[in-house]
């Protein structure tokens, strides 16, 4: 017995607990021990056939925009294109569970989760085309800037939800970032104060199994992703990131779970890059083409076309159909990006700063003389 114990005892004062004692029981936040999966199990019978051909649609979709996004970039009409074929359940299930006054924070590889959100795909691109700042306004879609940046996303999207929180508005925020993200300061920083603020936020780790070319085994000895929750104190969730059936099931509670004030939720979705990193990277160098095709054979389109046609919720002409409204967007998307943008050079100075700095105002004065110069030039 400590001398602290031994007077509490004398003077008949309840012992205080050790600081180390837990605050809250770890087990229930513990992931479990395998991804969570719904397709193609017992559990699928009672996902909604609406949802479900819902979902096929989207990631079909998604599909045929990341190829077209890809051939893009071959084209000289994208800077770069980072690619998420073979994550597309991931993308679109974020983007469904969301309520339209709630927040998504993606990463520089999410633009297909903003275009399943309703951004315009033309918009989603601006960025990596290199023409506009962001591309699109994110208080209008409710979608914060793609972000570049490692993870840097993940506190700005805590602060919006502890905002909200503080204002009493009704507003989820939903974070994603790569495997790699999550080995950035920025990804403890926001898990760590959104657990002690019980902020209404979900994180999503897309884990592709590499950080450009680092397998998940260099990056960490964690048994998962997921269990980095328990650590900050709040709920892990394990899930087969190409089970879109799965993925809507589990990030709905999550919401649900914070939009009720129960706090933030760490949800690590398993999954495969199929394509490089980027148009820029040569994947051949880090992995083999065998490991590449044992995942085309858990191909997220592959796993709902199954599920659908296995309870006859879809037939020939219903693939088809589904398959012919892609291409159509992808047909729309390829003629307007194909098109020279009409640029503005003066938008330079815009959207940096509420009021102009004197050096910002002095440069476009610079700027604008010397276009009326050029412009005079060429009418002369």
């Amino acid at each position: 017995m400590t001398v602290m114990d031994q007077r509490a005892a004398r003077e008949g004062s309840p012992v205080p607990p050790p600081a180390w004692q837990p605050r809250t029981d770890p087990a229930p936040l513990l992931p479990d021990a395998e991804p969570h999966r719904v397709l193609g199990t017992d559990s699928a019978a009672r996902v909604d056939p609406g949802l479900l051909r819902r979902l096929y649609a989207e990631v079909v979709r998604g599909r045929r925009y990341n190829a077209q996004a890809t051939a893009l970039t071959k084209q000289g009409r994208l800077a770069v294109y980072p690619s998420t074929t073979g994550q597309e359940a991931a993308e679109v299930a974020a983007a469904l569970v969301l309520e339209e006054r709630d927040w998504l924070f993606p990463s520089y590889r999410d633009t297909l989760a903003a275009v399943a959100r309703g951004l315009d795909p033309v918009q989603a691109l601006t960025l990596l085309r290199g023409d506009w700042h962001t591309g699109y306004d994110p208080r209008e879609h409710r979608i914060a800037p793609l972000c570049t940046p490692l993870a840097t996303q993940l506190p700005h999207a805590v602060g919006l939800a502890h905002a909200a929180q503080l204002k009493g508005d009704d507003v989820v925020a939903l974070a994603m970032v790569g495997d790699g993200g999550t080995s950035e300061g920025d990804f403890h920083e926001a898990l760590n104060f959104a657990a002690v603020w019980q902020a209404p936020v979900v994180f999503l780790v897309q884990n592709n199994g590499f950080a450009i070319s680092v397998p998940l085994a260099k990056q960490t000895a964690a048994p998962s992703l997921a269990h980095k929750a328990v650590g900050y104190g709040m709920p892990g969730r394990l899930v087969d990131g190409n089970d879109a059936a799965a993925l809507h099931e589990v990030l709905t509670d999550a919401v649900a779970r914070a939009r009720g004030g129960g706090g933030p939720t760490l949800v690590e979705a398993v999954t495969y890059r199929m394509d490089a990193h980027t148009n820029a990277d040569d994947a051949t160098r880090y992995r083999s083409e065998a490991e590449v095709e044992m995942w085309r054979a858990h191909d997220p389109v592959l796993l709902l076309e199954r599920e659908l046609t296995g309870r006859g919720l879809i037939d020939e002409d219903g693939i088809r159909a589904v398959r012919d409204g892609a291409e159509e967007q992808a047909a729309e998307l390829r003629a307007r990006m194909n098109q020279d943008p009409a640029l503005d050079p003066m938008d330079l100075f815009g959207d940096v700063y509420a009021e102009q700095t004197p050096q910002l105002r002095e440069q476009a004065a610079l700027l604008r003389a010397e276009l009326d110069a050029e412009a005079e030039g060429e009418q002369a």
